[in-house]
């Protein structure tokens, strides 16, 4: 849905793209950054420091998007161009998520005294692996199917960023548990969420981004069976 605004932050974008492009850096070594920082972002979520993971975290979203524009800037935007930044994209995501599934860090021996993490393994791999299916659902699509583009569906990267965002921010910030706070007063809702392991907003937060994934995953085989079955392969639908 946020992909709609595509167009106007690349605008938005462009004079900083054409700054960065004067000093000689190429987009891929900005590409290739970016994947460095999100490995500093995870180390930072394992050993618990939650708001300056966060930090470095959007460090990498701002590395992803000064990459497409100096590529616009500079007429260096290729195919391979584009393939490279995709897969590191996926492995950026993957980066902050195993962060998170790790995190926190014991700081006693054996490492599993250390509690709950702040996302449990289970939703941690369920979200990333509709992120990556989304992901390949599209890349098939345009590729093998011939469609232009393919990027329908409920939730986008953005959209999935800033609920990854909002849970982090709210298990750091408050001083208490307020998703378990939340449904105190009622037992039965708590005991359901700690049942499915969902013990707290983050990971809250991670299950709809889970949830959602999986369903532009569903939304986006439709709408490909719809427009290659019906010989409209080059629909330029967002």
């Amino acid at each position: 849905m946020l992909g709609t605004l595509r167009e106007r932050y690349q605008r938005a974008m462009a004079p900083v793209g054409r700054l960065l492009a004067r000093t000689g850096i190429t987009p891929n070594m900005i590409t290739g950054l970016t994947v460095v920082v999100a490995l500093v972002s995870a180390w930072f979520f394992y050993l618990g420091d939650l708001l300056l993971g966060l930090a470095i975290m959007i460090l990498t979203v701002v590395l992803d998007m000064f990459d497409g524009a100096v590529a616009r800037a500079a007429g260096l935007a290729t195919p391979f161009g584009a393939t490279f930044d995709h897969t590191l994209d996926r492995y950026a995501e993957f980066l902050f998520m195993l962060g998170l599934m790790m995190g926190p860090v014991a700081t006693t021996i054996p490492w599993w005294t250390a509690g709950d993490p702040f996302v449990p393994w289970f939703w941690g791999f369920l979200a990333l692996f509709g992120m990556i299916m989304a992901s390949f659902a599209r890349a098939k699509a345009e590729s093998v199917g011939g469609m232009k583009s393919c990027t329908v569906g409920i939730a986008e990267r953005q959209e999935k960023l800033i609920l990854q965002i909002a849970g982090i921010l709210l298990l750091a910030l408050p001083t208490t548990n307020i998703w378990m706070d939340l449904w105190s007063g009622i037992p039965l809702l708590s005991d359901f969420f700690v049942a499915l392991d969902i013990t707290n907003i983050l990971t809250f937060c991670i299950a709809i981004v889970a949830v959602l994934s999986h369903i532009t995953v569903v939304q986006r085989l439709a709408y490909a069976k719809k427009m290659i079955g019906s010989g409209k392969g080059e629909a330029t639908d967002v």
